[in-house]
This record gives structure tokens, C-alpha cells and sequence, in this order.
């Protein structure tokens, strides 16, 4: 199964980014023998809409014209919480499902429109509180890596 990060904005060189990536290569490295491929980040540019409620609509229609068929999970405040092996779990059961993919969604600066959440297979949160989106793209980085060693049964994730 396919698993990519689609946000709008794009990261800027830097820490931020270099952490992205360094967990993602890691992913990629655990995942080949887990049947989870691509971890890749498809960046959009912001909409320069006048409204928040145009701007998210714009964005959500140049968020649908990327996705690959498959799980779509939003990234919301209002969404549901879980822990790391309840989060590795529902990736495994859509992989052995024969999901081809899993697009997990990060939205612009105004969030997600709420049609495009409500759509959404399903809506996580990290926390209630706000994130900066590179720290929410850091964390989903994380926790895809975290994923291939639970899955794996490496030491890595230490959980009880």
C-alpha cells in the first residue's frame, strides 16, 4: 500500500524540512518489507482566494485532483485521537484490506473545508490544540516510521 502526506503550503529549506525527510527515508527502509511503499509529500500552493471559505474550497479541489484512489485521513483538532499502535494497526488492516492507498491530509493556514473533512474516510488529531503545519508534518512523519517498526516488532517503539 501506497502511504503519502498531502498538504498545502510548501516547507521551506531548512531543520523542519531535513526532519521530514530523514523520517520518511527511515520509513521507506522499514516499509519495503511491510508492504507500505511511497512515503512521499505532495506539497500545493496556498489558494490567494479573498475568503477563508474560498480559499479552503480551492484547496480542497486541488487537494481531490492528486489523491490516488484509497483511505483518505484528515488532519483536524476536532478529529479522533489514538495512540501509536492503534494508529499502526488501522494502516495494517488497510494495507491487508488491499487498500492500494492512504493519503493522509494536512490542511492551509484556514484548516480543511468541512466538506472535504466530512468525506474523508477518517479525521485524526494529534492534539486539541493547534499545530504549526511543519510540526503536524513532522509528527505524521514520525509516526509512519513508527508504524514500520511496530509492524516490524523493532525496539524502536518502547509502548506499553
Amino acid at each position: 500500500m501506497r502511504l503519502s502526506i498531502a498538504a498545502i503550503g510548501r516547507m521551506k529549506a531548512g531543520p523542519e524540512r531535513e526532519l521530514v525527510a530523514r523520517y520518511l527515508d527511515r520509513a521507506i527502509g522499514g516499509g519495503k518489507p511491510l508492504a507500505l511503499t511511497g512515503f512521499d509529500v505532495i506539497e500545493l500552493p496556498e489558494s490567494r482566494a479573498s475568503s477563508s471559505a474560498s480559499r479552503k474550497a480551492d484547496e480542497a479541489k486541488a487537494l481531490r485532483a492528486v489523491l490516488p484512489e484509497g483511505i483518505v485521513v484528515a488532519l483536524d483538532e476536532r478529529g479522533k485521537s489514538i495512540g501509536s499502535e492503534a494508529f499502526s494497526a488501522l494502516i495494517a488492516r488497510w494495507r491487508d484490506d488491499g487498500r492500494p492507498a492512504t493519503s493522509f491530509i494536512i490542511g492551509g493556514a484556514d484548516g480543511l473545508e468541512p466538506a472535504f473533512v466530512s468525506a474523508a474516510d477518517m479525521t485524526l488529531s494529534f492534539s486539541p490544540l493547534t499545530w504549526p503545519h511543519q510540526m503536524v508534518r513532522i509528527m505524521l512523519a514520525e509516526q509512519l516510521y513508527r508504524t514500520t517498526t511496530i509492524l516490524s516488532g523493532h525496539p524502536y517503539h518502547r509502548g506499553d
